[in-house]
Parts: C-alpha cells; structure tokens; sequence
C-alpha cells in the first residue's frame, strides 16, 4: 500500500512538473516570463518554509503567492490568452486561414498598385532576431494594416514585416540577402532578402515587385511566382502547413520544445 502512495505522489509530482514546464515554454521570451520565474521561487520557498515550519515566514509567503498569481492573471492577459491560443491549435488553421486570407487580400491590392511589399510569416523556427531589426508594431493582421505599412509615403515601407501568433509582430525588418551564386544578378533586393530568410529559417515569404507588381513566395530557398491572384490563397494554405500534419497537443508541445532548443543554440 507504501509503494502505491509513492507511486501517487510520484505521478503528482510528474504531472505538475509537465503542466508548469508546458506554461513557461509557452510564455518564455515574453515580459510574463521574468515574473512567472518569481512567482515559481516564491512557490519553492513557501514548500522549504513549511517544511522547516517556519509559521510567520510561511504565513507572510502563502499570502504573498495568492497576491502574485492574481496579479500576474490580471497583467499578463494578453501573453496567457496567446499562450492557451497555442495548446488550442486543432485541425490544419485555427485562424491561420483567416491571416492567410487577409495577407493574400493586401498582397493583390500591393500588386494592382505595384507597391513593393514583403511579409515573412514565421512557422516552425522563430524569427526574434530579424524582429529586433525593425520596428515594434503587435497589431492583429489586417489587409488594411499592411497595406498602411507598405504605402510608399510610410516610414515603415523599407524592409519586411513579419508575422507570428496571428499577429504583426514588426516592421522596416532587415532580412539576410541569398549568398546564392546561381540567383540571377537582375533578381532585386526585395526578392534576395525573402530568399536569403527562407534558406535560413522555414518561414514563408510573400514578395510583391513594385517593378513588375507580380506576387511570389518563398519557401526553402525557392521562389514561386503567382501566375493568378485566385491561386493565392490555395498556394498559401498547402505552403504554410503540410496536409499530413495534424496540430494535436502533443505535436504543438513537441515542436515548441524543438524550437525553444533551436533558439537556445543560436543564442537567440
């Protein structure tokens, strides 16, 4: 009957530590991570003070702890609402479709224009430090919004925005050009930035020329162009995430940990 009670406390133990470790990978590079950290030292020491029975200590540090929680939920809305939009993602779009859609509706409206545009949107692998290179935008996306931040009178309209979470995260972006020699040396900046980022990272880049007005994307170190504005949206969707991919929660946690190590390693 021990043995079984260890084996409870055990599983407790293991659980808990799943559910903690999951919310500070979905919360880790936000403002909320610094306090999720206290509010776990806290926790920690709350558990040594009863242990040791320290009455006052503990009394002091139980109400603290209840305080802190609560002001976290409160302040760091917006960073738990992203974070639960991430374990919520089922299915091949949550919303993707939608963001897709809106970027497929900016870039003709660019192309009709001929407004050059570039808009890298992140997938698997994080794009924080081509982020840091722009400006700060955190605004929902909107073929609207884009279509202000390319206009050709915006201080915004030079370099890339980039989108991620369902939102643009920034603008005026610096991304690295190809170092392919094969790339015809007529091919513009624009389409060598979009380039460059895609042999880097597994994001997908759309790129409207503002010489020609014609809309491509970029994936894995290759460019496609649109032929047809009606094929936009169907390129986006099978581009963006696999068909065979399915968006379970153990696959969402499974690729978060993959990314966390990845921007780890490269010092991000």
């Amino acid at each position: 009957m021990e043995v079984f009670n260890n084996w409870e406390m055990v599983l407790e133990v293991l659980i808990l530590w799943g559910v903690f470790y999951t919310i500070y990978l979905l919360l880790k590079e936000t403002a909320a991570e610094q306090v999720l950290k206290g509010i776990i030292i806290i926790g920690i020491v709350v558990m040594l003070t009863r242990g040791l029975n320290f009455v006052i200590i503990n009394w002091l540090l139980t109400r603290l702890l209840a305080i802190s929680v609560l002001a976290f939920l409160i302040i760091f809305q917006p960073e738990i609402r992203r974070g639960l939009a991430r374990i919520g993602r089922f299915g091949i779009f949550s919303g993707e479709r939608e963001i897709l859609s809106e970027i497929s509706k900016a870039a003709i409206s660019l192309s009709k224009k001929k407004i050059g545009a570039l808009i890298a949107i992140q997938r698997e692998i994080g794009l924080r430090r081509y982020v840091e290179s722009g400006v700060n935008v955190d605004a929902i996306v909107t073929g609207e919004l884009i279509n202000t931040i390319f206009s050709r009178n915006s201080p915004l309209h030079d370099g890339g925005i980039i989108v991620s979470e369902h939102r643009v995260e920034a603008a005026a972006c610096l991304f690295p050009l190809t170092q392919n020699p094969r790339i015809p040396k007529t091919m513009g900046t624009r389409h060598r930035a979009a380039l460059g980022l895609s042999e880097e990272t597994d994001a997908l880049i759309v790129i409207v020329s503002e010489e020609t007005g014609v809309i491509s994307l970029a994936k894995g170190g290759r460019i496609t162009e649109i032929v047809e504005y009606k094929n936009l949206i169907p390129l986006l969707e099978r581009a963006y995430v696999p068909r065979a991919r399915k968006q379970s929660f153990p696959a969402v946690l499974k690729r978060l940990i993959a990314k966390r190590k990845m921007a780890s390693k490269e010092g991000i």
